[in-house]
């Protein structure tokens, strides 16, 4: 990244929208290392956000911070329109059954078949019939396009791709507003990969979800991501479509943009 890079800078092609997330002057350090150092983003009601950065560089810090599950030194955090530093215990349990999170290995219990995964949220957050979740455990492992008889399983006994998702299955259990996807095809192959990015463009359009997606597929952020914000010594460094990363001129970006990896996917069709 550059040393001073200049601040984000919003692609004007893109539509308002309302921002369903707001993080403002956002600082987070562990010891002596700031890794946010005042991150100004907004995530918008229905879109797939891609958020790149360079490895290290604290991409999943932010999703995580938002989560509640590291501590921010100083800023603030909005989602759905309310500071989570000033609300009550009850209304962030509220607000935290509207989102659902895809951690980048899966993190699904090894002690708990497929069906059992899915149904966590539904145990911590719901009062149902143990039939009423078997049958949504089920629905939610089709909607993601699994078999019902996967259910049984256990996670030892899936493959990569079918870990990722049951994990969305998971993360989709309580009908969320919000997605976090952190890494979601990363130790797929490139077959599985743009099936998993299909799966994830076809629910956001049928569910009308937000997706907040921290990434370095770049076939992702060409194929479904309606806009791209990326990372850089803390801050976001620039944020639009894919054509304003293409025209930045932060020498990372160039180089993540236009470098011989990327040089294949230059002028791809988005596949939404």
């Amino acid at each position: 990244m550059s040393e001073a890079a200049a601040p984000a800078v919003e692609d004007a092609k893109t539509p308002d929208r309302e921002a369903i997330i707001r993080v403002r002057d956002l600082v987070v350090a562990f010891g002596e290392k700031r890794v946010m150092n005042g991150l100004n983003l907004d995530v918008r009601r229905g879109e797939i956000l891609g958020f790149v950065g360079a490895s290290g560089a604290g991409k999943s810090v932010l999703t995580r911070t938002i989560l509640g599950l590291v501590q921010k030194q100083s800023g603030t955090i909005e989602v759905f329109g309310e500071s989570l530093d000033d609300i009550s215990p009850q209304r962030r349990r509220a607000i935290e059954r509207r989102w659902g999170v895809l951690f980048q290995q899966g993190a699904l219990f090894s002690s708990l078949n497929v069906k059992q995964n899915v149904q966590v949220p539904m145990r911590e957050y719901l009062k149902l019939s143990p039939r009423l979740m078997d049958e949504l455990a089920i629905l939610k492992l089709e909607m993601v396009g699994l078999k019902a008889d996967v259910g049984g399983k256990n996670p030892s006994e899936l493959s990569g791709g079918m870990i990722k998702r049951v994990a969305l299955a998971r993360a989709l259990s309580l009908d969320p507003d919000i997605v976090f996807l952190d890494e979601p095809t990363s130790g797929l192959d490139p077959i599985g990969a743009q099936d998993f990015d299909e799966l994830i463009a076809t629910l956001q359009k049928t569910l009308g979800l937000t997706v907040f997606m921290v990434t370095h597929d770049l076939g992702s952020l060409y194929s479904v991501c309606d806009r791209i914000a990326a990372l850089g010594d803390g801050k976001v460094i620039a944020v639009g479509a894919i054509e304003t990363m293409l025209e930045s001129r932060d020498p990372w970006l160039q180089a993540y943009f236009h470098g011989k990896r990327a040089q294949s996917l230059v002028g791809a069709e988005p596949a939404r």
